[in-house]
């Protein structure tokens, strides 16, 4: 009966929380309209993790294409690069820390082919340490931090593009 009791306490609590912070205006941070309703990706590599950042980022009612030409917002991508270099190692020669770095080098354009923004880069860096005892946990880590950043420069670059997309 404890576990129900505990288990229920969690509920209620969750619930009050919830209607707290409806109550607050609390809302999920939302995707900038566009003011399109179709984009093409241009330029990414196949599989590349940017691009699927970006898809992840557009708002629900904007939908990816895939002939520029059918699109209201063409995103070409130029250069879209991860780098991880060494920060510090100790005395022996073992790495202590890596700097990751997550760049796109891109321009935005109408699909008929009208420049809206010329070549632009984005970049996020972080520093990151790592033990070699636990190298499947900084792995994750690394792949987690890389999610986020890859996120963060397709948001910026998405709030870049509302600044200067055509109007419906």
């Amino acid at each position: 009966m404890n576990a129900l009791h505990t288990r229920r306490s969690l509920l209620c609590a969750a619930a009050v929380a919830a209607l707290g912070l409806s109550g607050c205006g609390f809302a999920l941070k939302a995707p900038p309209p566009l003011g399109v309703r179709s984009v093409a990706l241009q330029g990414f590599a196949p599989q590349s993790e940017m691009a699927a950042a970006v898809r992840r980022a557009l708002p629900r009612e904007v939908r990816v294409v895939t002939s520029p030409a059918q699109a209201e917002l063409l995103i070409s991508a130029r250069d879209d690069r991860f780098e991880r270099s060494v920060v510090s190692s100790t005395a022996a020669g073992q790495v202590r820390e890596f700097r990751l770095r997550v760049s796109l080098r891109f321009s935005l354009s109408t699909g008929q082919g009208k420049l809206l923004l010329p070549d632009t880069v984005l970049e996020q860096t972080r520093d990151m340490s790592t033990i070699e005892t636990a190298a499947l946990a900084k792995e994750v880590e690394q792949d987690a931090l890389l999610l986020e950043m890859r996120d963060d420069l397709a948001r910026q670059l998405l709030r870049m593009a509302a600044t200067v997309a055509p109007a419906r």
